[in-house]
């Protein structure tokens, strides 16, 4: 996959970790993106390391959009954990 197929998985899977764990982050489209782009190299690498599940370069690939929306979730709950508290509210 090109890098602009990565960060419009990364935005996909982003939208759709906030849409799992609602709540107030900051960021907006820009913080999601960031969030999922990551999120899906984290989530590629942990399924081929610890899944021995290797991430295919297909676009529509199943394993791929799991692994990316799972890294995702991983990422952002670990961003709470960490700066969850950091706003005022």
């Amino acid at each position: 996959m090109s890098i602009i197929s990565w960060i419009v998985l990364g935005l996909l899977a982003g939208i759709v970790a906030k849409i799992l764990l609602p709540g107030r982050d900051p960021g907006g489209l820009i913080g999601t993106t960031i969030i999922g782009v990551i999120g899906a190299f984290v989530g590629g690498w942990i399924s081929a390391r610890f899944l021995d599940r290797p991430i295919t370069n297909e676009f529509y690939d199943g394993a791929t959009w799991a692994a990316a929306i799972g890294g995702s979730l991983v990422l952002l709950v670990v961003y709470r954990i960490f700066f969850g508290h950091s706003r005022s509210r």
